[in-house]
């Protein structure tokens, strides 16, 4: 593929004579190839004049490149719309009767972050599970009751000299000039001033709920050690009606709940997450850097340090189930533990941590069965990762390209992300009258300024008007839909566009270098940068037509996915089984997609020429050597993604032992959260990516230099005059590697 420093300088024309008469079982299989896959195209006829990729060259698919642009603009004008109407502070403050937030900084409710429910009982109301929201008022205080006490109580003569009430008036709801000290307790709780009566509670996601917990044999208590109390009309209540009460509320805001503990958790990690992803971008470009210069070693040690990895994980797996038997609540199933939000909870059931035992178990069985198999293919397969090396080492600034590939992709997710969360916060707030007695006003939409001079306080005097949720009715409301699909839809194309750039100008790159008779005296003065000049000036256009079919490709299998999780409690069998199938085939199409957009992108790198001649040009070329693509390219991928592996499975597991406070020497480091997961995952997720970035640059060499060399075969046939432009070793190989596919 790659010709050599050594005979680029001089040529003996007795070596090429003597490659002519003595033809390697290569060359004549390749004539037979040619001779039988005439229905593919024909192969590749001798230029004198190519030298690589084309200089005169034009631009091509214009109008997708025009498409693309105005699609651009539409995608900002959407952006300016939803930051002018959206409000993040929904998402990140909870929200009282009347709107406001909780906690917000330059508020008067500043120093009150936490929500208090007058009466929790009323949460066990069915309303909560139809409006999402609480039927009873809601104010913010600063921190939740911690004691007992009624407004009975609170109110009586033998009560202490003001304390109590004091305390009470923390919290109740007190329009400016009014004083409840010259009104009866009954006209207070008639007009909703304050709750009847406080119990100790805790803050739970910014909410105070009731303290309960459980004593032996399962009786429910609340706060220290109390099964019952006396509510405000001095009626005994037990505290397992405050647990009803408390796990409606939580249904109410379960996915807020768990959206806030997440986002707490990313407030109080986040540095070390960038600590844990800088340590991943270092370690894979130690590994890369290695694979350059030792590249036959790196790659055994790759394969024998991820069956060590996967191994270590079993083991351990394996030492979580055994120190768990007989431990009360362990043998629990998953099945009958249900959906938690608390996933740690899983973390501490033995069936569990036999699950992962038995996958980590089959993964590494068919890691060691493929390596067995395919042993003499990954020689072969070495011998080419050797190749691209060289490769790299002449184009060394290819290995910082990935930098500017993540950094255009944190761009696309960062205005894709702040968007949405816009876009999301952008309906207005909708009160909705609630009441605890028969109402037929109940849950329609009410105006709290004017709900106090309405007749509907007439016809149901104990009703009140609530914010209920955020909607609206207006004509932005009514397509904000369809702003959300745009804004994914545009995601995905302009995400597939930056990849897209990034594979064009490396195949551009490494062409430069293979079709360099003499390297690197021939190759231009910075590949890069003369790739990714001619990628933006010509072929805008083309990369955003293959960037929008795969987007169109990838928004269809999001849409699947999300009638999927609507028909999950459907009983048609038969729509499940279609959707299924439907799924299946999108999700073999969008890899072929991304298959022969990869090699497209890699013959409009090298010909200039539109997206659609280049996909069929690359598909000609491949089907006329559909052999040594089965046998040889998969195999290189297959070594790459163990090298993904071993740094994920690496970085993975030294976070896991961080986070989790297993490392004593720097257990007191490690951040307090709701779940230690969170860090982890996003972590692990990121290493790959990280891992996938520097990893695309050598198989992207790979692919380049495969395409190149078949292109190679077609082109020349070793004489003096049509010399190849591969190396010796390479041509060694892929003759070797015909012999062992017979």
């Amino acid at each position: 593929m790659l010709a050599s420093s050594t005979q680029s300088s001089e040529i003996s024309p007795t070596n090429w004579f003597v490659r002519k008469i003595e033809p390697s079982n290569m060359e004549m299989e390749e004539k037979n190839e040619k001779n039988g896959d005439a229905k593919y195209g024909d192969p590749r006829k001798f230029d004198p004049t190519f030298k690589g990729p084309i200089h005169n060259r034009g631009c091509t698919d214009v109008l997708c490149c025009i498409l693309f642009i105005l699609a651009i603009l539409g995608y900002f004008a959407v952006g300016i719309l939803a930051w002018s109407r959206g409000d993040p502070r929904k998402v990140i403050y909870p929200t009282d009767s009347r709107g406001q937030f909780c906690g917000q900084a330059g508020t008067g409710l500043e120093k009150k972050p936490l929500l208090f429910y007058f009466n929790i009982l009323k949460c066990a109301s069915p309303l909560t599970l139809l409006e999402f929201q609480c039927p009873t008022t809601q104010i913010c205080v600063d921190s939740c009751p911690d004691k007992f006490l009624t407004l009975a109580k609170a109110r009586a003569p033998l009560a202490k000299t003001g304390e109590d009430m004091e305390y009470y008036r923390k919290f109740c709801k007190i329009p400016e000039g009014v004083d409840i000290d010259k009104m009866s307790v009954v006209e207070i709780l008639r007009d909703r001033l304050c709750p009847g009566m406080l119990f100790p509670s805790k803050n739970f996601s910014r909410r105070c709920l009731p303290d309960l917990g459980t004593k032996k044999g399962g009786v429910i208590v609340v706060g220290e050690n109390t099964t019952s109390y006396m509510d405000e009309n001095n009626e005994p209540r037990n505290a397992s009606d405050l647990l009803e009460a408390a796990k409606k509320s939580n249904f109410a805001m379960e996915a807020r709940q768990v959206f806030m503990r997440v986002f707490e958790d990313y407030t109080q990690s986040w540095h070390f997450i960038l600590i844990g992803l800088v340590i991943a971008m270092v370690v894979s470009l130690i590994f890369i850097v290695l694979l350059r210069f030792l590249a036959g070693i790196m790659v055994w040690v790759m394969m024998f340090m991820v069956i060590l990895v996967i191994l270590y994980g079993i083991v351990h797996c394996y030492l979580e189930f055994a120190a768990l038997k007989g431990v009360q609540g362990s043998d629990v199933t998953i099945r009958d533990l249900g959906l938690q939000t608390d996933f740690s909870v899983y973390l501490q059931i033995r069936q569990t941590w036999l699950a992962f035992m038995i996958i980590l178990a089959i993964v590494e069985l068919v890691i060691i069965i493929l390596l067995i198999f395919l042993r003499k293919r990954i020689l072969i397969a070495i011998a080419l990762i050797k190749e691209a090396s060289k490769a790299i080492g002449h184009v060394c600034s290819s290995l910082f390209y990935p930098l500017l590939t993540f950094f255009l992709l944190a761009l696309v997710i960062a205005y894709w992300a702040v968007t949405a969360v816009f876009l999301s916060t952008s309906n207005e707030a909708i009160y909705k009258v609630f009441n605890t007695s028969e109402c037929s006003r109940s849950l329609e939409v009410c105006d709290p300024k004017t709900f106090n001079s309405s007749n509907i306080t007439e016809e149901c005097p104990d009703a009140e008007c609530q914010f209920a949720f955020y909607g609206g009715e207006t004509l932005y409301h009514k397509y904000l839909i369809v702003f959300q699909f745009y804004n994914l839809f545009l995601f995905f194309w302009c995400a597939n566009f930056v990849t897209a750039l990034g594979q064009v100008t490396l195949a551009g790159a490494f062409a430069s270098y293979y079709w360099a008779f003499k390297k690197p005296d021939d190759m231009p003065a910075y590949p890069i940068c003369a790739s990714l000049g001619r990628a933006l000036r010509y072929h805008t256009g083309s990369l955003a037509f293959g960037s929008l079919i795969l987007s169109i490709v990838q928004v269809i299998r999001v849409i699947l996915e999300y009638l999927d999780q609507k028909l999950k409690g459907a009983q048609n069998k038969f729509a499940k089984f279609l959707l299924s199938c439907l799924k299946c085939c999108f999700w073999c199409l969008e890899k072929c997609i991304k298959f022969l957009n990869r090699n497209a992108y890699i013959m409009v790198a090298i010909y200039g020429k539109n997206f659609c001649t280049a996909a069929k040009d690359a598909f000609f070329l491949l089907m006329r050597n559909i052999l040594r693509v089965a046998v040889l390219d998969k195999v290189t991928d297959f070594l790459l993604f163990l090298g993904k592996l071993l740094i994920v499975g690496i970085v993975g597991i030294c976070s896991f032992f961080f986070f989790s406070g297993r490392i004593k020497p720097i257990q007191d480091a490690a951040p307090i959260l709701n779940y230690y997961w969170v860090p982890i995952m996003t972590i692990v997720f990121g290493s790959y990516l990280i891992a996938h970035g520097f990893f695309s640059v050598y198989a992207m060499c790979v692919d380049t230099l495969f395409l190149c060399f078949l292109e190679d075969l077609e082109r020349n046939d070793g004489t003096a005059e049509r010399p190849y432009f591969m190396s010796e070793r390479l041509l060694q190989t892929l003759s070797k590697k015909n012999e062992d596919a017979k």
